[in-house]
């Protein structure tokens, strides 16, 4: 009968065991000394060879002529324990005998003495899944167990394990296997196999394993069910996953703001059977990467790459800058979270792909902030920058401009229009003839006169304001407005609030808005302004 990789090549001695020096370490030298504990807890993620220290742990201390620590695997017993007829070796999953009768069945077990070793031992997989009753009825045996007993308990999940336990064994925690360490022993067990890996296919099969031997073992076993030479393509296709080139692409997409492209790459994706989830999860690591090279000059032992792919990765991590990457990883994150629950993931995909593409249908603060760092990028370029300001209609009604409020006979007349237009020109540039700009101080003078003169404000509360050739035009359908301005009062008040709201004295024009929608100036527009004042050219495609 064929058996699996990962049940044939499993360590059989401490020095056998990858990745875990430390464990194994300070597991030979108390077998050397004599200094053995009643009870071990061994804790770590899956795949990392806590149950099979266990067993080694259990050969060694029987082992009627050990090696320096390890179990000769020649003897009697060795030989009993691998094949199960020495019974003195007990593995019990805690997972299907989590009830107190089983544990008391444990308990009233341990009195008897071994038959053949010298220790029996109990090995306890999964203990975190015992009950508080198994736990509690557990305690007492744990603490003061007869002297040829050992208990050897492992969990993947420690944190649930009592305080009571925690303290009455020995812990030893196994950290993730190194990728490095897993290629090597994915291609030591490839060539007793008689298997070809090739050095990028058997990095990514780490990388796939995320620290856990047994599962790099399982995937090599599924590979070699396919091909006897083994590459990225093969490892991709066995997998379900996305290549690096893949994932390259997309960034490439949204980098370029190519949703066509992306919309086509992720259809290709989910007509070959990629799980979207999966590609969504892939992506997000792909980006971290990202965020590390665009972060950390030398990432060292943090990415887990080829030195191609490492170059790959840093070009497109300053192309797109750690803002963009943020956001994108954000966005990712969410989506990752709603293709858990969603009826289509394939259109929950499709959704991030286009907000990834085209930020402004974002609405985030995110998303926002990217929008604002290209800016920054072009103006620190100088390029010419996208307006984000509406077009405005083809017919535009005539602007009637407000008298100026009359003057008392005792009171000088009124400034000049030079020195306003003085007063603009020393603020930015003069636009181009007939140009109108959008006014966002216009909320500031609205705010004065919810102050002084409220009925005013009331008319003009929905109103906008633009500036064209040194007026200052309210847009405005209200028909209140121009009864309220023949009270020379309200005009007073009118051009009082431009003034302090703006610093500048304008001359104030009416204009009809039936077909004119208004625009809500938001931080984007602001900057744009900042832009257009400096005297750069607007664009509105970008």
């Amino acid at each position: 009968m064929y058996q699996a990789l990962y049940r044939k090549w499993r360590p059989r001695t401490f020095s056998d065991v990858c990745g875990q020096d430390t464990v194994t370490t300070a597991l030979k030298n108390e077998l050397q000394t004599n200094r053995l504990s009643h009870a071990y807890l061994f804790t770590g993620c899956r795949g990392t060879g806590k149950t099979t220290c266990a067993k080694i742990l259990a050969k060694a201390v029987n082992c009627l002529n050990p090696q320096g620590g390890d179990p000769c695997n020649e003897c009697a017993i060795c030989r009993g324990i691998d094949d199960g007829s020495i019974l003195d070796v007990t593995e019990i999953d805690a997972a299907s005998n989590n009830g107190v009768d089983s544990i008391r069945e444990l308990r009233d077990e341990v009195a008897f003495t071994p038959v053949n070793g010298k220790y029996r031992v109990y090995i306890i997989d999964e203990v975190h899944m015992l009950s508080a009753g198994a736990f509690n009825a557990l305690l007492k045996t744990l603490e003061e167990p007869p002297a040829h007993v050992i208990f050897v308990l492992a969990t993947t999940e420690v944190h649930k394990l009592p305080a009571t336990i925690l303290s009455r064994c020995q812990r030893f925690d196994f950290n993730r296997i190194r990728p490095e360490t897993i290629a090597a022993r994915i291609g030591f067990v490839a060539a007793q196999e008689g298997l070809t890996v090739t050095e990028e296919a058997a990095m990514l099969l780490a990388r796939l394993a995320d620290g856990a031997m047994r599962d790099a073992l399982s995937l090599l076993d599924q590979c070699a069910s396919v091909a006897k030479e083994i590459d990225v393509n093969t490892v991709a296709a066995v997998t379900g996953m996305a290549t690096q080139e893949t994932l390259a692409q997309l960034t490439a997409c949204v980098a370029n703001q190519d949703a066509a492209g992306a919309l086509a790459l992720v259809d290709r994706l989910y007509q070959s059977a990629k799980d979207m989830e999966r590609l969504c999860a892939e992506w997000v690591g792909y980006m971290r990467n990202l965020m590390v090279l665009h972060s950390m000059a030398d990432p060292g032992e943090l990415i887990v790459a080829s030195p191609k792919e490492i170059e790959q990765m840093r070009q497109d991590g300053q192309r797109l800058g750690l803002p963009t990457i943020l956001h994108i990883i954000d966005v990712l994150q969410g989506t990752l979270d709603r293709l858990r629950g969603g009826v289509s993931r394939r259109i929950e995909m499709e959704m991030a792909v286009l907000r990834l593409c085209d930020p402004r249908l974002d609405e985030g603060t995110a998303a926002l902030l990217h929008r604002i760092e290209a800016l920054e990028n072009k103006l620190a370029n100088g390029v010419p920058v996208a307006s984000a300001v509406a077009p405005q209609p083809a017919a535009v009604p005539p602007a009637e401009e407000v008298p100026p409020p009359p003057t008392a006979p005792d009171e000088p007349p009124a400034p000049a229009e030079e020195p306003a237009e003085a007063t603009e020109e020393a603020e930015a540039p003069a636009p181009a003839a007939a140009e109108e700009q959008p006014f966002p101080r216009w909320q500031a003078v609205l705010e004065i006169l919810l102050t002084s003169c409220p009925p005013l404000y009331g008319v003009l509360a929905d109103s906008t304001a633009i500036r064209k050739e040194g007026k200052l035009l309210i847009c405005t359908d209200n028909p209140l407005f121009k009864e309220l301005l023949k009270d020379s009062g309200n005009q007073k008040l009118l051009t009082e609030a431009v003034q302090q709201g703006t610093g500048a004295t304008y001359r104030l024009g009416l204009r009809r808005t039936q077909a004119v929608k208004k625009q809500e100036i938001d931080p984007l527009t602001r900057l744009l302004d900042a832009g257009r004042a400096a005297g750069i050219t607007v664009n509105e495609q970008e």
